[in-house]
């Protein structure tokens, strides 16, 4: 049945100016024109069809269209049965006057629609005008079958002609552009047929050079099976250069009203479309976001034991092989991943967004997986990264430690060994039982010298065993040789001591026998002793290795050569007097005749080796010397680096910070509309990601000082730790500031809110958005905590606390109550942080201006592709949507189990529901 058949009434707030677009001048009845005769032909019988299609549910019909309508009661009844209204009781009378007073209530109700009458007036209905006759049926046919056609906001002709040409576009030799010419083939009316009933034509056999035949197959099928009656002549149409345009338009708005519920399911099947693929493309952003979420954990999960792994080596280069391991993980395996991280969070806020503004509800992330729990592992990740890297450096001084020592060791234990060498053999002879007194005395004087060096070269084993005690507590990984080595000189001193006591108590029992002993060699022996261990030990000292890591250090040890060198005058007068001794032996012996054995019996020791001692400790005083100034020199490089580094980091921290304060206003101080902050943010990240050859720079120069084993630096508070976080903290804060305002070109765009109102919406928020007088805000930018910021009071920090919020609302026009100001909170602060953001003022805002689709919406468009059933059947589906939303819904949607069930019956209305989020209606 037509629209126009089940229609009640119409709005009587109809202008005139729309309802006459398609009346163009040249389309007004002209009283002294006279109309084609083809075409009036044509419209004779087609706008007779037209009317006896409608006269006929009154039970009657017209036979000649001037004539019948002459004492309008036919042309009243007409009007009641296509308006579905009723008309003024007509005059019975059959004189002149009561027809034209007919017809004239015929014209009124016609004008009552706001319909303009154009040169049309009763008398020449009543006197059976046909030119004015036809006139007013195309008038009545244009208001109640055509004029409230429309297509995307046209009307009338126009929006007929759309939607013959969206219907017929896909159809070969088919070309609809006008209502004359267009449809002399036939084939346009046959595709019209074959788009909404493919059932009853088969395009495919249809020939355009038979214009007749096409013609009658579309009459015919229209007639038979879509009740459309036979308005038109084949013949008429194709023998005629240009056909009738209202007859055609007439004729073709039938179809528009016979497939008017088609176009009513279609547009229905549009709608579900549309939300089907809004939920599709949300699906698939939230697995890209759970797929990129589990690599990341996985990734982390695979880092921290690896990072946990304390093992320690045994040797230094595989120790700063870790550590150059942990420098490829910092540099080259972690960036990848923080920008992965950051893009983890975009795509969340974005989907997040995409979801509210489609009304759907927020997306929960896999148990794990929030952005919450990732953060968390990141955080842990990173508490593990930073003990590691202590514990790398930890380990590397230890090893350093440990190599110094373990070589002082072993040259203790050498010059130790070198001077234990025969003295146990000595110690054992049993030469005092056939000496002489003299003999006797001497060796008595010559083993109290030896127990003096033997007391001297105490403190010696002493050094070797503390040695070894700190290799062994600093776990040495070859401490079993260093305590066997040490163990030996312990057990060999201890000997040592037993049998020089052995050796002593002998000579004190023979030493009575003897009363002579020869003074000058006693007393060379014993200045000799002592002159000797010191010469020993400053050739000890002066051969002594060292490791420092500072100028300072550095410098003590000069310091403490030169107090040595200071010591050297006088070193040399007891060199002096000492040789002195034995020349006067020489000259006693030369004086009285003494023949001397040319041993001194008292000590080992002559002059030569005390000589030839002195002149080795002259040589390595300036050795010393040399090893101190190129220590002095590496220092100094080291000094250097620091320094490079300071002056660097210096200045990149402060900028990193200047930044991270810029960015945390800029997204509600930049003026201009969304796209120019956009930009203008872009040219900001863009800025920042090209000061990164700094940043690499400094890497270099880290590197260079981690390579000179350099792990402190007095010139700066900045760490490459500090600069590596602040660099990545201020690519993540930039990404998402800018992620922000694509939020809100999304919220805008989608919510179809001008940018005067968005700006409007800022402004609010800006003059609002402020810290209260007399408090101080703490801003932290430090990656440890160690530094603070103090924001000024009455600066903007991006977000408002709710007296201020309420305060922006009440100035924006709204009467707030307790509990409705209380609700919208509750849609502004929905996790209670006390703040409102600019974000949640927004999409408040936008919620309250601007409409959306909502599960009812969705709901009555199924309705009507299920032909208002409760339930739609898979078979509908299939038919009235494309087959991949098709398959969506089936695969989605539950059984119905009403009473009125049918087999392959789907509950469309728990689906529509749970697309937005809906446990019922």
């Amino acid at each position: 049945m037509m629209a126009v058949e089940t229609q009640a009434q119409y709005t009587t707030s109809y202008m005139m100016s729309e309802e006459h677009q398609y009346m163009s001048p040249e389309d007004e009845w002209d009283r002294d024109l006279l109309l084609d005769p083809a075409w009036e032909k044509q419209q004779r019988k087609t706008f007779t069809a037209w009317c006896n299609s409608h006269l006929r549910k009154a039970g009657t019909q017209i036979e000649n269209i001037e004539e019948d309508f002459r004492n309008g009661l036919k042309l009243m009844l007409l009007l009641e049965v296509i308006s579905g209204e009723r008309l003024p009781k007509p005059d019975k009378g059959k004189m002149r006057f009561h027809k034209i007073a007919n017809v004239n209530k015929a014209l009124d109700f016609i004008c009552s629609k706001g319909v303009k009458l154009v040169s049309i007036g009763a008398e020449e209905i009543v006197d059976g005008n046909v030119k004015m006759t036809l006139g007013m049926i195309w008038t009545i046919i244009l208001r109640f079958a055509i004029q409230d056609i429309s297509v995307e906001e046209t009307s009338a002709k126009e929006g007929l002609l759309l939607w013959c040409q969206r219907k017929t576009a896909p159809y070969r030799n088919v070309n609809v552009q006008n209502f004359h010419i267009s449809w002399k083939d036939g084939l346009a009316l046959c595709a019209l047929i074959h788009r909404h009933r493919p059932d009853l034509i088969d395009y495919s056999k249809l020939r355009k050079d038979d214009p007749i035949g096409n013609l009658n197959a579309a009459f015919e099928v229209a007639e038979k099976y879509l009740d459309i009656p036979k308005m038109l002549d084949a013949e008429d149409i194709v023998n005629t250069p240009k056909p009738d345009e209202k007859a055609i338009m007439t004729y073709v708005s039938c179809f528009y009203h016979a497939f008017a519920g088609a176009e009513q399911a279609e547009t229905a099947a549009n709608r579900i479309c549309k939300v089907l693929a809004v939920n599709q493309e949300n699906e698939k952003l939230m697995e890209e976001y759970e797929k990129l979420a589990s690599e990341l954990l996985e990734w982390i999960r695979k880092t921290i034991p690896w990072l946990e792994n304390r093992v320690a080596e045994q040797h230094m280069r595989a120790m700063q092989q870790k550590l150059e391991d942990f420098r490829d993980y910092r540099r080259v395996h972690k960036p990848p991943r923080v920008q992965e991280k950051c893009q983890l969070e975009i795509n969340f806020n974005t989907l997040q967004t995409k979801l509210r503004l489609s009304n759907r509800p927020a997306f929960m992330p896999s148990e794990g997986k929030m952005v919450s729990d990732i953060a968390n592992a990141w955080k842990g990740l990173e508490q593990v990264e930073k003990g590691y890297e202590e514990w790398l450096l930890t380990e590397i001084r230890r090893l350093e430690r440990l190599d110094h020592l373990a070589e002082k060791f072993k040259q203790k234990c050498s010059l130790h060994q070198a001077w234990t060498a025969g003295k146990e053999d000595l110690l054992s002879m049993k030469d005092y039982e056939s000496a002489s007194l003299m003999e006797i005395r001497a060796l008595m004087r010559k083993h109290e010298a030896f127990e003096s060096d033997l007391a001297a070269h105490q403190d010696r084993v002493e050094q070797i065993a503390a040695i070894a005690q700190e290799l062994n507590e600093l776990d040495y990984h070859d401490a079993a040789s260093i305590n066997t080595c040490c163990q030996g000189i312990c057990d060999q001193w201890d000997t040592l001591g037993t049998l020089t006591q052995k050796r002593r108590d002998s000579l004190e029992r023979v030493e009575k026998l003897w009363e002579t002993i020869d003074q000058l060699y006693l007393e060379f022996a014993k200045r000799a002793a002592p002159f000797n261990n010191w010469m020993d030990g400053a050739m000890e000292d002066l051969q002594d290795m060292f490791i420092v890591h500072s100028i300072e250090e550095i410098q003590s040890l000069i310091t403490a050569h030169d107090q040595f060198k200071a010591t050297l005058p006088e070193a040399d007068k007891e060199r002096i007097a000492t040789l002195g001794i034995q020349n006067e032996i020489l000259k006693i012996a030369q004086t009285y005749g003494i023949k001397l054995s040319g041993v001194n019996p008292y000590t080992n020791l002559s002059a030569q080796d005390i000589t030839n001692k002195w002149d080795a400790v002259k040589h390595l005083v300036p050795l010393r010397d040399q090893m101190l100034q190129e220590e002095v020199a590496r220092q100094q490089s080291n000094e250097r680096l620091r320094r490079q580094f300071a002056a660097q980091a210096n200045i990149i921290g402060p900028w990193i910070q200047t930044k991270m304060e810029e960015i945390g206003h800029v997204s509600v101080d930049i003026a201009g509309s969304l796209e120019e902050q956009m930009n203008s943010l872009k040219q900001y990240e863009q800025s920042i990601i090209n000061y990164k050859s700094n940043i690499d720079k400094l890497e270099g120069d880290h590197q260079l000082s981690q390579e000179s084993l350099i792990f402190d630096n007095k010139h700066t508070n900045y760490t490459m730790e500090h600069i590596r976080v602040g660099w990545e903290q201020l690519l993540t804060t930039i990404a998402r500031t800018i992620n922000e305002v694509e939020n809100q070109i999304l919220t805008r765009d989608a919510k179809g809110i001008s940018q005067e109102q968005l700006n409007e919406f800022r402004a609010s928020f800006n003059h609002f958005d402020r810290v209260k007088p007399g408090l101080l805000y703490l801003f932290f930018f430090s990656f440890d905590g160690s530094w603070l910021r103090f924001l000024p009071p009455q600066k903007r920090n991006g977000m408002m606390d709710p007296d201020d919020f309420r305060a922006c609302l009440i100035s924006m026009g709204y009467d707030l109550g307790e509990v409705e100001f209380a609700r919208i909170m509750t849609l502004v602060d929905s996790n209670n942080t006390g703040v409102v953001t600019f974000q949640a003022f927004i999409d408040f805002m936008t919620r309250e201006t601007a409409e959306t689709d909502t599960a009812d919406q969705v709901m009555a468009s199924f309705k009507i592709l299920a032909s208002d059933k409760p339930y739609i059947t898979v078979e509908e589906l299939r038919r009235e949507l494309p087959p991949e939303q098709a398959e969506y819904c089936i695969s989605r949607m539950t059984r119905y189990v009403g009473a009125d069930s049918s087999p392959g019956a789907l509950d469309y209305i728990s689906f529509s529901s749970a697309l937005y989020g809906e446990s019922d209606l």
